[in-house]
């Protein structure tokens, strides 16, 4: 995947004191660009903590924008596309009330912890469209919410964690206890175990939570724990502390050679993390321990809502939600064998005719 590293671009005097003076209020990033003519289709992205460049989230949200500003002819800047990066929770506020200044129509903001900030600044600002990603704002007519069957996505994960692991031992770790992670944990605890069940094996499932989508440090040790008991496929829904997990498996697999059977492997969430996955083994090759990730389509709903938006159909007071049959949700190709790869596509094929159903919550 890409790494975005992206450099503030300010073409005259008075539009870099502008900058300066909204910067200064809200003490977020900002990064500019030229100039549009059609303003009723501007739009803005407002990150959560993570910020643009997590592998995760904000940055399949900002893939989506940039893909919609293409297909609209639209520069990144006034009028255009653009992001607005949070460093800490105070900073949702001051970044939307900054897009709204800014002129932007449609304001997405990603991820459930900007629910308060963007069904506050909606009431503000009725003549604005407002996007709330991974959850639901009911009774504002401005406001879109979109979700995704995130648990059938992590179905497939299951099947192919079941049919890749050697030591029938794996892992899932999640970041904070809530609606939207329970979709990943729910989904792949029930994928294994289905998968399991079928091959008439008995696989365990590890399960730890790290209490945070940022503490990579933490997640970095409950994966050493979990590599310790012999798991050797895990799957991860905790943002950018997953990376934690990416490092961890990276110092098992490097003190191996290529081809040993006792590599371990991560399965990653939320955008293509095969770039996380990069490692070179103890005999001196290339390799990646990134199985696969499981795809929410935050770019999706962005460039659909979005296209939406500028053709005067902004889905306002409408809940969306994203699945299997538009690529809302997906597993990517990645590092799996053919064969469990085609068990993971007749899962995918039987959930959207009704003949499995994924459990949105783990059971207790």
């Amino acid at each position: 995947m890409k790494k975005f590293k992206f450099k503030q671009v300010l073409a005259t005097g008075t539009v870099l004191a502008a900058g300066i003076a909204l910067t200064a209020c809200s003490g977020a990033k900002q990064n500019g660009g030229g100039s549009n003519k059609k303003s009723s289709a501007s739009v803005a992205l407002i990150t959560d903590i993570a910020g643009v460049d997590d592998h995760s989230f904000n940055q399949s949200g900002w893939e989506g924008m940039v893909a919609y500003g293409k297909s609209q002819g639209l520069k990144r800047g006034t009028n255009g596309y653009q992001y607005f990066e949070s460093s800490s929770a105070s900073d949702f506020t001051p970044n939307i009330n900054q897009a709204v200044a800014a002129g932007y129509k449609t304001i997405f903001g990603v991820g459930y912890s900007l629910k308060g900030a963007i069904a506050s600044a909606a009431k503000k600002h009725t003549d604005k469209n407002f996007v709330i990603i991974d959850d639901v704002i009911k009774g504002q007519k401005n406001v879109a919410s979109a979700n995704f069957k995130s648990q059938d996505a992590s179905y497939m994960a299951g099947v192919v964690a079941a049919r890749t692991t050697k030591t029938n031992v794996v892992g899932f770790i999640g970041g904070v206890h809530g609606d939207i992670v329970d979709l990943f944990d729910a989904g792949f605890a029930k994928g294994v175990q289905d998968t399991a069940k079928k091959m008439g094996k008995k696989i365990t499932i590890l399960n730890q939570y790290v209490g945070s989508f940022t503490a990579a440090d933490k997640e970095k040790s409950i994966a050493k724990a979990m590599f310790a008991k012999k798991a050797d496929v895990i799957f991860h829904a905790s943002g950018s502390a997953g990376q934690g997990l990416f490092s961890e498996a990276k110092s098992v697999n490097e003190g191996l050679a290529a081809n040993s059977s006792k590599k371990v492997w991560v399965i990653g969430v939320d955008s293509d993390q095969s770039s996380l996955g990069k490692y070179k083994s103890k005999d001196g090759k290339k390799s990646n321990l990134c199985l696969t990730s499981v795809m929410t389509g935050v770019n999706v709903a962005v460039k659909d809502i979005a296209t939406k938006a500028a053709k005067g159909k902004f889905p306002g007071g409408k809940q969306l939600v994203y699945g299997l049959k538009h690529n809302g949700v997906y597993l990517t190709r990645g590092y799996v064998a053919d064969s469990v790869w085609e068990q993971a596509q007749t899962a995918r094929s039987q959930i959207l005719a009704g003949k499995i159903s994924v459990p949105s919550h783990p059971s207790k």
